[in-house]
């Protein structure tokens, strides 16, 4: 395994990684927009308040992408690692 080959790895895998997480960041930072801009209408500036549906969200964006997210990590496997060591 050549210095190439572990880069070409590490771009893939910061790129399956990002690609994974960013259903869920997206839908956080969404998720925190929208109750930011709620407490700040309604002036109620409680912090407990943003942790549990910014969780349901997560949770449910999770649940709905983990089809998605497995089959990434699976195709990483089996284009990029599998044949670095198995050549």
């Amino acid at each position: 395994m050549t210095e190439a080959d572990v880069l070409t790895l590490l771009r893939a895998a910061l790129r399956t990684a990002s690609l994974m997480a960013a259903p869920i960041l997206i839908a956080a930072l969404l998720a925190g927009l929208a109750i930011g801009l709620m407490q700040a209408l309604t002036s109620i500036q409680e912090l407990t308040l943003t942790f549990v549906p910014k969780l349901l969200v997560i949770i449910i964006v999770f649940w709905l992408t983990a089809g998605f997210m497995a089959v990434s990590l699976l195709g990483f496997f089996e284009t990029k690692v599998l044949p670095l060591f198995f050549s």
